[in-house]
């Protein structure tokens, strides 16, 4: 099983990790560790596959979200079904036991912790959610629960790389409204009118504006690295029907 690790989100009353898809039983297009209920494999599949993640774990009620690319944050104080997951993007508590899961296949895992006041958090961060303020949102979830975000370390997990994001012009236009100094994220492509766009950089920028302890980037291409993790862009590249998910979840401990 793959499980990256961050040192700064280490303590000893948390654990957590950025899965990836070896160690699962899925096969097909899903192959691995697909913890997604949203894609088309094999229900027992993806129930098999998050109670490996959450045994990895060291055990706990694994809750992951209805993901809408937003900037919606909400507070977990008991776990969910998988059918009755709340419509957001983001998620922050002080239950122990609970384990709070992120799906992506291309897009940003956000991971959060303040050991001090044991709360954590997580964060989908695709560009919309980015954008929309979804790092500000969980911090801000977090700080109700009793942290403070001068304590509070996050960690990005495995993305899509600025070498393989190419995006259009309307796009980059939309950054560099929002604020100013967004230009240093975008690159030239080799197409005309084309960006490469550095989603990782800026999902750690935003959080380190919002003033945080610190922000550790791991620096993997989830497109790039096709027998390790899932992609969207590289399924809809291929013209594939369809694409697994790679889970992050942080626990904190009873």
């Amino acid at each position: 099983m793959l499980m990256l690790k961050a040192a700064g989100l280490a303590a000893p009353s948390i654990d957590h990790g950025f899965f990836g898809r070896p160690g699962g039983v899925s096969t097909g297009l899903y192959a691995g560790l697909n913890c997604g209920p949203g894609s088309g494999d094999e229900r027992a599949s993806v129930l098999e596959n998050r109670r490996r993640a959450a045994e990895a774990l060291g055990g706990g009620a694994l809750v992951t979200l209805y993901q809408v690319h937003s900037a919606e944050a909400v507070s977990v104080t008991a776990p969910w079904d998988i059918g009755n997951a709340p419509h957001a993007d983001a998620m922050a508590t002080n239950v122990p036991g609970i384990i709070l899961g992120i799906l992506t296949a291309d897009c940003a895992p956000v991971l959060l912790a303040d050991s001090e006041a044991r709360v954590i958090g997580a964060a989908h961060a695709g560009w919309k959610g980015a954008i929309g303020g979804v790092t500000d949102s969980v911090i801000a979830a977090m700080e109700k629960l009793g942290a403070a975000r001068a304590r509070i370390t996050a960690a990005i997990g495995p993305c899509i790389a600025q070498q393989s994001y190419e995006v259009d012009g309307a796009f980059r236009e939309r950054f560099l409204a929002s604020a100013a100094g967004n230009d240093t994220y975008f690159i030239p492509s080799h197409r005309e009118g084309h960006y490469r766009f550095a989603l990782e950089d800026y999902v750690a920028a935003r959080l380190a504006k919002a003033g945080i302890a610190s922000v550790e980037k791991l620096s993997t291409d989830t497109y790039a690295a096709d027998d390790l993790y899932f992609s969207f862009r590289r399924a809809t590249h291929r013209g594939e029907a369809d694409y697994g998910r790679d889970l992050s979840a942080i626990h904190l401990k009873p």
